[in-house]
Parts: C-alpha cells; sequence; structure tokens
C-alpha cells in the first residue's frame, strides 16, 4: 500500500472515531440528563412539590450535549490529523 494511501485510511479512521465519539458523548449527556430529570421528578412527586416538566431539564442538556461532543469530537479530529501528517512526514 503506497504512503498516500495509508495516510487516507488513516485520516478516514480518525474522522470516523471522531464521529462515534461525538455520538457516544451526545447520548452520554442526554442520558444522564434524563436520569437527573427522572429523581428530580420522582422525589417532587413524593414531596407533593410542583411537577417537573421534562423540557426545562432536557432543553439545556441538547445544548450542553451538543457542545461537549462537538468540541469532544474536534479535539480527536484535530489530534488525529496532526498525529497523521507528523507520521508521514517522519518517513
Amino acid at each position: 500500500m503506497p504512503g498516500a494511501d495509508k495516510r487516507r485510511v488513516a485520516t478516514i479512521l480518525w474522522i470516523v472515531l471522531a464521529v462515534v465519539v461525538w455520538n457516544v458523548v451526545f447520548d452520554r449527556v442526554i442520558v444522564n440528563a434524563g436520569r437527573a430529570y427522572v429523581r428530580a421528578a420522582y422525589a417532587a412527586g413524593r414531596e407533593g412539590e410542583r411537577y417537573e416538566r421534562i423540557e426545562d431539564w432536557m432543553r439545556p442538556a441538547r445544548s450542553r450535549a451538543f457542545w461537549w461532543a462537538t468540541s469532544s469530537a474536534v479535539a480527536i479530529l484535530f489530534g488525529g490529523i496532526v498525529a497523521v501528517r507528523r507520521a508521514a512526514r517522519d518517513k
């Protein structure tokens, strides 16, 4: 496999990793927010307090999940591209 093909495959794999990490981080933040909502709603119901609305919890969670996931994916993508370029240069 020529050097350019190896660099292309390595770059594609870093992109795939960044996409997978984006999805995992986004999902994790959303799941944690959902669990926090369930705990708060249960506590409110148990104590007879005002009903908790899920939208009040999930709207900020969506934004937080997007930014955490995006920053994680960008960091991985940047690191991967730098690593591929350095590896190609060192040959």
